[in-house]
C-alpha cells in the first residue's frame, strides 16, 4: 500500500469520525441544573466540612473512568443523561469553576448538592449541602457574570433558550418522616408542610424566573417511602406508605400551581415529570424495565443492604444493572437511564404538557 494511499484513506477516516460526532446535534445552548443528591455531579466534593459526600468506593465503580466523582449513583445520573439528550456535555459543578476567573458559564454549570432541599433546615448551619435558595443566589451570580462575557442582550437571548432542570424535595420528605425529631416536623401537620413546601417552591421558581430562565424542567418528587431506606424501618420491608402519599399529594399541588403559573405568564415554558408513579412502575414492574432487584440496594450492608450505606467497607452487587436501587436511597445508572428516556421522549401519562424534546424544539 503506497504512502499516499494511506494518507488520504487516513484522512477519510477521519472525516467519517468528525461527521459521525457532530451528527449529535446540540439542542439547546445550556443546561442549568439545580437539585439534590439525584443530580449533583461534585459540588459537594467542594465542601470542606460536609459529610454528605460520594468521593470514595464503590460509586463511580461504572463510570467511564471507573472512579468515584462525586456522584451518588455506581455511574452516570439523571443530569448526565439530560445533557447527552440535549447534545451536550455534562454541566460541570459550579463550585469547581469559582476559583477559576477565566471561567465560562455559557455552556451550562450544576448547582446541584446532595442534602439540599427546598427548605434551608440546619444546612446554613453546618453547611453540608449547598441549600436551594443559595443555589438560586449562585445562578444570579452566573446570569450577572454571563452579561458581562456576553452582552446582555445575547446572555439574555443565550439563557431563555437554555433548559433549566430542577430535581428537589426528596430530602425534605425524608427529613419528615425519617425522624421524629427532626427540624421539620416542627413545622406542624404533613398537609400543613406540603402547603409550606408549595409556597416556598413558588417563590425559588419565581427567582429563577427573574434571573432569566424560561424553559424548565421540572421533576416531581419520587415515591421516597419505596427507598431501601424506608422500607429497612418496616418488618415487613414494605414502602412507608404515609411518605408516599404526602409525595403524591405534594406532587398534585405542584402540577396546579405551574398549570396556573403558565396562565399568568405566557413565556414561561415547562415540562413536568411524573417522577412518582415512573418511580413506583419500575418498582412494581420491575421485569418491565429489565430489573431482577426492586427493594435492595446494591451497595450497602445489613437488610436490604441498607443498615449502612455505601461506604468503601461495603459490599456491592455484581451486576448493577439488575437493580433499581445503588444505595439505601439513590437509583442506579440503568434506572436513571431509563427515567430520563421517559422524560425526554415520554407520552403526557407521565411528562406534560410537553416532553423535554418537544420543549427545546419551540
Amino acid at each position: 500500500m503506497s504512502e499516499k494511499f494511506t494518507f488520504f484513506l487516513l484522512m477519510f477516516c477521519m472525516l467519517i469520525f468528525i461527521n459521525l460526532k457532530s451528527s449529535r446535534a446540540q439542542l439547546a445552548p445550556a443546561l442549568f441544573v439545580f437539585g439534590d443528591s439525584l443530580v449533583d455531579v461534585g459540588n459537594n466534593n467542594h465542601l470542606p466540612f460536609s459529610l454528605l459526600k460520594a468521593d470514595f468506593p464503590h460509586n463511580g465503580i461504572d463510570f467511564p473512568n471507573h472512579k468515584p466523582t462525586g456522584r451518588f449513583s455506581n455511574g452516570k445520573n439523571a443530569a448526565d443523561f439530560l445533557a447527552e439528550k440535549l447534545g451536550l456535555l455534562s454541566s460541570p459543578p459550579y463550585l469547581s469553576l469559582t476559583r477559576i476567573k477565566s471561567s465560562n458559564f455559557s455552556a451550562g454549570v450544576s448547582f446541584a448538592s446532595g442534602g439540599a432541599g427546598i427548605f434551608d433546615g440546619d444546612d446554613k448551619i453546618y453547611h453540608k449541602s449547598i441549600t436551594f435558595n443559595k443555589q438560586i443566589s449562585y445562578y444570579g451570580t452566573v446570569q450577572a457574570k454571563m452579561v458581562e462575557q456576553l452582552g446582555a442582550t445575547k446572555a439574555e437571548k443565550m439563557i431563555s433558550k437554555s433548559v433549566i432542570a430542577i430535581v428537589i424535595g426528596s430530602n425534605d420528605f425524608l427529613g419528615y418522616f425519617g425522624s421524629s425529631t427532626s427540624a421539620q416536623m416542627k413545622i406542624g401537620s404533613p398537609q400543613q408542610y406540603v402547603a409550606s413546601l408549595l409556597l416556598a417552591f413558588k417563590g425559588q421558581l419565581k427567582r429563577i424566573y427573574d434571573y432569566g430562565g424560561r424553559k424548565f424542567v421540572i421533576f416531581g418528587v419520587p415515591a421516597m417511602g419505596c427507598c431501601p431506606a424506608q422500607r429497612v424501618r418496616n418488618k415487613t420491608e414494605t414502602c412507608n406508605e404515609a411518605a408516599n402519599y404526602w409525595a403524591d399529594n405534594y406532587n398534585k399541588g405542584l402540577v396546579s400551581f405551574l398549570q396556573d403559573y403558565k396562565t399568568q405568564v405566557k413565556d414561561f415554558q415547562y415540562t413536568y415529570f411524573d417522577t412518582y408513579n415512573v418511580f413506583l412502575n419500575l418498582i412494581q414492574q420491575p421485569a418491565t424495565y429489565g430489573f431482577k432487584e426492586e427493594k435492595s440496594a446494591c451497595c450497602g450492608l445489613g437488610d436490604l443492604n441498607a443498615k449502612i450505606p455505601c461506604l468503601p467497607i461495603s459490599t456491592y452487587c455484581s451486576n448493577r444493572s439488575d437493580h433499581v436501587f445503588w444505595d439505601l436511597y439513590h437509583p442506579t445508572e440503568a434506572a436513571a437511564r431509563i427515567v430520563v428516556e421517559i422524560a425526554y421522549n415520554g407520552s403526557p401519562k407521565y411528562v406534560f404538557p410537553v416532553n423535554v424534546k418537544q420543549l427545546v424544539s419551540s
